[in-house]
């Protein structure tokens, strides 16, 4: 005998007929239908930067079409938001406008929010420009050039009260939540240490050479914030990273994705000592102007200690990966990084674990999956107040410091005493370097 259909099956079943009815009878699409009904949670975006990044982003795009618009992508070079244009065609469908300079999709007050993958010294600024213009913004790691650029930040999100996410994506993996949660609920006894590091084999780059800028390139808005210097024919692209006036290391770069995980398993902000040992061991004549290799520790109160190994040009893979975090504590141990984690007991064997599926990339340039997909939509559902946020920039900003203060000690060959309720260095020279000169006019206005 057949079950009675519940109320609520019913209610179900009607409202799908009704909606078949009225899509029949007005002529909608069930792509239109659904873009009706999310006419509420709909939002406007504009894409900015087209680098290697800007792909990752395509995915979550492409499965939230029905109540996301791209209305802008914007870049300074014009081949490459063409080429990045012509691929959000083929992968998400339609053709947003294109743009060389950003403002003006701020200007547009459709636009609810940017996504900020520019190169690392636009970060902070087109972030605070965003939110000046009553936009929300998610910004790709580092969260800063500079320290004192995320304090800046954090006087802007204080005013405008926006919406600001970090592209630290592994904070919206649910393997990498599960397992801190299991860390701060003592899975491992007291967690006191975290080693996090990173092996790339990174080649030569080409000794620079003052060219004019390339066709197509808008040479002064790239410059942006920075002062005006000379066009080098290796800036554009991506060797900008290795330039201190654009660029934060490798540091910036990757260990703020490691660092993170590391500072929040241990439950940790500020450190109170920092310091280094970094030098450029590979390819010592070419044109990479910094450190490529980095040891690197962080003390903080309580006898917590995060490492950073950081070899940029030395492939050999210490850890068994080529990036990831390892947990320490008083009953054993933790491995985790983008594919999963595994747990070990005090006397190292292993225990559990668990595999991810998302597919993130790894050292790979741009990288982009699953990871991402997850960090975005948070992002989108944060906005529409349906969500709380996995890297608001104030706790972002805690993971760049340590990368910022890890740069710092390594231009100063000096040990750095800092203060654990923010961060800030004790030491005069130091200190010279938590901020930065602007162009003029391009400073922030708080």
């Amino acid at each position: 005998m057949k079950k009675p259909s519940s109320r609520r099956e019913f209610v179900k079943k009607t409202a799908l007929g009704s909606a078949a009815i009225t899509m029949g009878a007005t002529g909608f699409s069930a792509e239109s239908y659904r873009r009706i009904i999310g006419a509420n949670d709909r939002l406007t975006v504009a894409m900015v930067g087209c680098g290697r990044r800007i792909p990752a982003y395509f995915a979550p795009l492409a499965k939230n079409k029905d109540n996301v618009t791209v209305a802008y992508i914007c870049d300074v070079m014009k081949s490459r938001r063409e080429k990045a244009a012509k691929r959000f065609k083929e992968e998400v469908g339609y053709n947003p406008v294109l743009e060389s300079d950003f403002r003006k999709a701020l200007d547009d007050k459709k636009v609810d929010a940017i996504f900020n993958a520019t190169p690392d010294h636009w970060h902070a600024p087109g972030t605070w420009m965003a939110m000046e213009a009553g936009k929300h913004v998610y910004v790709e790691k580092p969260l800063s050039h500079n320290p004192e650029e995320s304090e800046i930040l954090l006087k802007y999100l204080k005013k405008y009260k926006r919406v600001a996410q970090m592209g630290n994506q592994q904070r919206s993996a649910p393997d990498s939540i599960e397992i801190i949660r299991q860390i701060h609920n003592g899975v491992i006894g007291n967690p006191y240490l975290a080693v996090a590091f990173y092996s790339n084999s990174r080649g030569r780059v080409k000794n620079p050479e003052p060219v004019a800028p390339p066709e197509g390139l808008d040479w002064d808005l790239f410059q942006g914030p920075s002062p005006r210097t000379q066009y080098m024919d290796i800036y554009f692209d991506y060797n900008w990273h290795w330039f201190w006036t654009f660029g934060t290391a490798e540091t910036g770069n990757n260990a703020t994705h490691e660092l993170d995980i590391g500072r929040w398993a241990l439950q940790v902000d500020f450190p109170e000592e920092v310091f280094v040992n970094a030098a450029k061991n590979h390819f010592v004549d070419d044109g990479w102007t910094m450190y490529d290799t980095m040891d690197a520790t962080f003390k903080f109160e309580g006898g917590k200690t995060i490492k950073w190994d950081g070899k940029s040009r030395n492939g050999y893979s210490t850890y068994g990966g080529g990036r990831g975090t390892i947990i320490y504590g008083t009953e054993g141990s933790v491995y985790v990084d983008r594919g999963g984690w595994k747990l070990f007991d005090r006397k190292g064997k292993q225990v559990k674990d668990s595999k991810s599926d998302l597919g993130e990339g790894g050292t790979a340039l741009g990288g982009g999956g699953g990871m991402t997909t997850l960090h975005v939509e948070n992002f989108f559902n944060s906005i529409r107040g349906k969500d709380k946020l996995h890297s608001p920039i104030d706790e972002g900003g805690k993971s760049t410091l340590l990368c910022h203060l890890g740069n710092i000690a390594s231009r100063t060959g000096k040990t750095l005493y800092c203060d654990p309720k923010n961060g800030h260095i004790k030491d005069e020279e130091a200190m010279q370097l938590w901020g930065r000169t602007y162009e003029p006019g391009w400073g922030p206005k708080i």
